[in-house]
């Protein structure tokens, strides 16, 4: 018996290897990488040299049944501190079936000008845009998110460095009604602190859709059926020789958006990763100074999921009493998640619980990713919404 029991731990010692590399994985991804690199844009920060200047501006601004936000985002962009007559506005209608186009056809400042195109998507409507356009910078917004006065101004002053190619601005979430939009809140800063740490180093490997900027000669035309524009077109001016920095002082406020939508939003994001690994083979290849990072911070993000699968399955194979120290934090771990379900709003728990589902959730969301990539005709351009009773907020 007792050498029965010594070969059964012997065969489960080859486990504890695979184990405390999934763990290592789990570990690097979550909190080595993104301390590294605030370490290192500390130590070695690459400044923009950013100055006052007033290039022509063309603003790209997509949407499709845009509605109950086109004219507050015409007003915003009306309001921007940059001088209206170096501004030319294309709001670029995706097959728009509501009021839409009526809105944008009235409104009453001289450089918004509509064009109607069929419902292609995002990527399509971009490309006529960027056909259409005359300024030596693209703005690229969303119909949906208002704009702080300041932020095309910010962002142009980036361009007075002739090393930048494009500068994305921020957005700004208001405070959320539940703890799991608290928690989405809370995640987009952590993300928000990376990505300026990334900017100080060198460049960001994507812009924020929302809220960005380039220089138009280096807009390439994208295939229609690209999901991330924000990292395509930057990637774009990246290949070209420039930078992509974030200027976090350009801001574009969003309100806070369920964990239902922040699922949606994310498995669009994490499928249009692979897709521009695709459009950019070059971005996984040696000599690529953005490698490192753009592994690190989005394709080993996309496999952190299949970490934490292996982290479990590896765990019914270790040997006691390790077996069921992993088996029950990792058990515990998921169970706060599905208590989370139950928990009512404003109970403490539920501020313990509520982080664990959101991780979860999101987590799931790369799994769900691939769901994109075979069946792009479904899933082309969803535009994200808010409650009722928030647009106007």
């Amino acid at each position: 018996m007792r050498r029965q029991g010594a070969r059964s731990d012997r065969a489960r010692t080859p486990v504890i290897l695979p184990f405390l590399l999934a763990a290592l994985f789990v570990v690097y991804t979550v909190a080595i990488y993104p301390i590294a690199v605030l370490a290192l844009a500390r130590r070695r920060p690459r400044a923009v040299r950013a100055a006052p200047c007033e290039p022509t501006v063309t603003v790209l601004l997509p949407v499709r049944n845009g509605e109950a936000y086109v004219e507050r985002k015409l007003q915003s962009l009306a309001a921007l501190d940059y001088p209206q007559s170096l501004i030319e506005v294309l709001v670029l209608s995706d097959g728009s079936t509501d009021g839409t186009e009526h809105l944008v056809e009235r409104w009453p400042a001289s450089n918004v000008r509509l064009i109607r195109l069929p419902a292609q998507g995002k990527a399509a409507a971009l490309n006529a845009g960027i056909r259409e356009a005359h300024g030596e910078i693209l703005f690229l917004t969303d119909v949906r998110q208002p704009l702080e006065p300041a932020s095309l101004r910010l962002l142009t002053a980036c361009f007075a460095d002739p090393e930048v190619g494009a500068a994305s601005g921020e957005i700004v979430i208001l405070a959320g009604h539940t703890q799991a939009e608290a928690d989405i809140g809370l995640y987009r800063r952590y993300e928000q602190t990376v990505r300026r740490a990334l900017s100080a180093i060198d460049s960001v490997p994507g812009a924020t859709g929302a809220i960005y900027a380039m220089r138009r000669s280096l807009a390439r035309p994208m295939p229609p059926d690209t999901l991330l524009d924000d990292v395509f077109l930057p990637l774009a001016a990246f290949f070209a020789g420039f930078r992509v920095v974030l200027e976090p002082r350009a801001r574009a406020i969003d309100y806070p958006t369920s964990l239902h939508t922040e699922f949606a939003r994310k498995v669009r994001t994490l499928a249009g990763v692979w897709q521009i690994v695709r459009f950019f083979p070059t971005l996984v290849t040696p000599g690529n100074r953005m490698l490192w990072h753009f592994l690190s911070h989005k394709v080993f993000r996309l496999l952190l999921p299949h970490a934490l699968l292996a982290l479990l399955a590896c765990s019914f194979f270790l040997a006691p009493p390790l077996r069921l120290l992993a088996l029950a934090w990792q058990a515990l771990f998921y169970a706060a998640a599905l208590v989370d379900i139950v928990v009512p709003e404003g109970f403490v728990l539920k501020r313990l619980t509520s982080p664990v589902r959101t991780f979860v959730v999101l987590m799931a969301a790369s799994f769900c990713a691939a769901a994109i990539l075979i069946f792009p005709a479904r899933l082309l351009w969803r535009p994200t919404t808010v409650r009722a009773g928030r647009a106007g907020s």
